[in-house]
């Protein structure tokens, strides 16, 4: 009786030999900085709310514009940016302030058309209490970014608990004090995206940041 021959069974998705590793790629980020965008359309807006605080330019559709396009799109996409660039810091302020602006104009536009009733000055102190504390915090975390960047979370965070104590008390003069402090607020979010801008462009410092050493 002829021996009969058995092959091995060859199942070629499963080799031998284990696959070659492929080689590192390492990619550059040539995603620019958000961060002057987002400071500037914060900056900006904020300038002209409080020149309305302050009781200079009425409360109109111009400043409403303002809060939902510059200051609350452009730093919604500034923060997204940041969120690709891996800056927890950055993503997490421009979102929430471009979302803050979106959801100021909300309530300004919906009382106005009568979807609902608008906030009593009690719950609108509550509502901007509650982002002076989420600035207090973020205050806290720029401890770590520049000279620049800590005094404009330490005047926002003052500007905030100002405008919330305006509201609580119904005082007109806190609030016109309050709208002085928001428009120094302004300037120095300002200063600061022009910082970056100009040292950016020219390759050497323009204007001080202040940076603070990493530890």
């Amino acid at each position: 009786m002829a021996q009969q021959l058995i092959e091995p069974n060859l199942d070629l998705r499963y080799p031998t030999e284990p696959p070659a590793q492929p080689a590192e790629i390492f990619v550059h980020d040539s995603t620019a900085n958000p961060a002057p965008l987002g400071l500037m359309g914060f900056g900006l807006t904020t300038l002209l709310l409080n020149i309305h605080n302050a009781g200079y330019i009425e409360l109109s559709s111009m400043i409403l514009a303002m809060g939902i396009f510059y200051g609350g799109l452009a730093q919604v996409i500034a923060g997204i940016v940041d969120f690709r660039k891996g800056n927890e810091f950055g993503a997490t302020a421009f979102t929430s302030y471009g979302l803050f602006w979106l959801s100021l104009v909300a309530l300004v536009t919906m009382e106005n058309q009568d979807v609902i009733e608008g906030p009593s000055n009690r719950a609108m102190g509550w509502y901007l209490f509650s982002w002076g504390l989420f600035t207090a915090i973020m205050f806290v975390g720029s401890l770590r970014t520049t000279r620049a960047l800590q005094l404009v979370f330490l005047a926002l965070a003052t500007l905030f608990f100002l405008l919330a104590i305006g509201d609580w008390t119904g005082s007109e003069t806190i609030t016109k004090i309050a709208g002085w402090e928001g428009i120094l607020t302004a300037l120095l979010a300002i200063y600061t995206a022009t910082a970056q801008i100009w040292n950016d462009v020219y390759g050497k410092v323009m204007l001080p940041l202040g940076p603070v050493a990493k530890q």
